[in-house]
């Protein structure tokens, strides 16, 4: 509604104070990327960059060229990978976007100017309006808050995602190594049973070989180029899968991996905190806790605002030719007629306690999780520890054993194939323990980190948005 004309200005006063708050918002010099930096380096070890500039992406393909020109380490392939996913840098654009709608949410509304001119019975009537959304300005700090909350809750987001991608690195890295690996071996056994069914085929030949025996060890060289087949096969899917991890083109696919996975360490590492220390510090926690804490600040603006959704305070005047010129003020006020807010209210209700209980499936869920990680990462610990210390030391005890009945005439050089043979269970098995370790490992820094070891990210609770909260 409009009320003429008063001779009172109240356009000034609000002017003021909009301009003054107006002037207190503004971007921050790193876009809000040190929290970034700071949860990531205390989880995984390594610091992210994000690459604002032209030069520093320069300064980012000029280091990944550096560490792609030796053998790649799991550490290296971490920075790697944070260097030189583009999909990283496009979630850390994410931040730029809360970060503007912080700053926007602490700038009063642009005020509202409005003009009118009439003319008719040979007479011209003007009327002039600059309007200020008084609402706003008394919730500024609460959307400000809000505000806050949500380039946090982007903080946290942009550092689960900077786990994620650190984590599919070295699993990726440790499935390469391990696939490279075994395929050399594949390759020593395939040329060995290459020569040994060429002996057997020759032996039987000149008379001196069964026709069943030397069959025997043709299968066995058929078995084993099978098994090579599948070894190379293996080995360039985990090396393209390791490509993709670290975000590499097509001009930088010539890295080298090292020759063999590192060793176990003498002992499984001890748990460096409780269970309840390792949830506090959970990525995928601590994000759920924020969503909620924003939900009842957008709640606390839904309460403030349920019965007035607008309101709008300026001056005013009005000239007409042949008069003098009238001031005043107008205000303009949605009147709750047939809406009181009900609806608003429920659905921001609804939404908190969804965003509680959201909150609660996640505590329970890390929970478990950390309880399963640990008892992998023991347990991968323990069967490697076994292959290391027992079965592969007693496999070639007693292949030592049949090199000296053979150099005793005591075994055929056929006996020593049988033997090889039979090893290759034990190998294969001892490189595959060894992988798992590794990957056990790098999947219970993830789950302490809050990043679960499926990949699948926590849903976050939705935040109660709408005119009120946006002011």
């Amino acid at each position: 509604m409009k009320i003429h004309p008063f001779r009172i200005s109240a356009a000034a006063p609000v002017a003021a104070v909009t301009f003054l708050l107006a002037g207190c918002a503004s971007f921050s010099p790193d876009g809000g990327f040190e929290a970034v930096e700071r949860l990531s380096r205390e989880r995984i070890g390594h610091t992210p960059t994000y690459q604002r500039t032209a030069e520093q992406g320069v300064a980012a393909g000029t280091r990944v060229a550096e560490l792609l020109a030796r053998p790649l380490s799991a550490d290296g392939a971490v920075e790697i990978a944070l260097l030189n996913q583009r999909e990283l840098q496009a979630a850390y654009a994410e931040l730029g976007i809360a970060e503007a709608d912080l700053v926007r949410a602490a700038r009063p509304a642009n005020p509202t100017l409005s003009f009118g001119r009439l003319t008719g019975s040979g007479g011209v009537e003007i009327e002039r309006a600059l309007l200020f959304d008084v609402l706003g300005l008394f919730t500024l700090p609460l959307a400000t808050e809000l505000g806050q909350q949500r380039l946090q809750q982007a903080q946290l987001q942009a550092a689960y995602e900077t786990v994620g991608v650190a984590t599919e690195a070295r699993k990726a890295f440790f499935e390469a190594l391990a696939a490279q690996q075994l395929l050399g071996y594949y390759g020593q056994v395939q040329q060995a049973a290459g020569a040994s069914s060429e002996l057997a085929r020759r032996m039987q030949a000149a008379g001196n070989f069964n026709a069943l025996a030397q069959l025997r060890e043709q299968a066995f060289h058929a078995d084993a180029t099978l098994n090579l087949a599948r070894a190379q096969q293996r080995a360039l899917a985990a090396r393209e899968r390791l490509v993709r991890a670290l975000g590499l083109s097509e001009v930088q696919l010539g890295f080298t991996l090292p020759e063999r996975l590192p060793e176990l360490p003498a002992a499984p590492a001890a748990p460096q905190a409780t269970e309840q220390a390792a949830l506090d510090r959970r990525l995928d926690l601590l994000m759920a806790r924020r969503s909620t804490e924003a939900t009842a600040q957008a709640l606390g603006l839904t309460k403030a605002t349920r019965f007035i959704n607008v309101l709008q305070l300026g001056y005013q005047n009005k000239s007409e030719s042949g008069a003098a010129r009238s001031n005043g003020y107008q205000v303009e006020l949605e009147l709750p007629l047939f809406d009181f807010g009900s609806a608003r209210l429920a659905r921001a209700e609804a939404v908190y306690m969804q965003s509680l209980h959201r909150t609660a499936a996640v505590a329970a869920r890390a929970g478990s999780e950390t309880r399963e990680a640990h008892a992998a990462y023991r347990s991968a610990y323990e069967l490697a520890r076994q292959y290391r210390d027992e079965i592969v030391p007693l496999r070639k005890r007693i292949s030592e054993e049949n090199l000296l009945r053979y150099n005793g005439m005591l075994a055929s050089v056929f006996d020593l194939l049988a033997d090889a043979r039979e090893q290759i269970a034990g190998v294969v098995g001892a490189v595959e323990a060894q992988r798992d370790f590794w990957i056990a490992e790098t999947e219970l820094q993830a789950t302490l980190a809050g990043r679960a070891a499926s990949g699948a990210g926590p849903a976050p609770a939705a935040i109660a948005t709408g005119p009120a909260a946006a002011h």
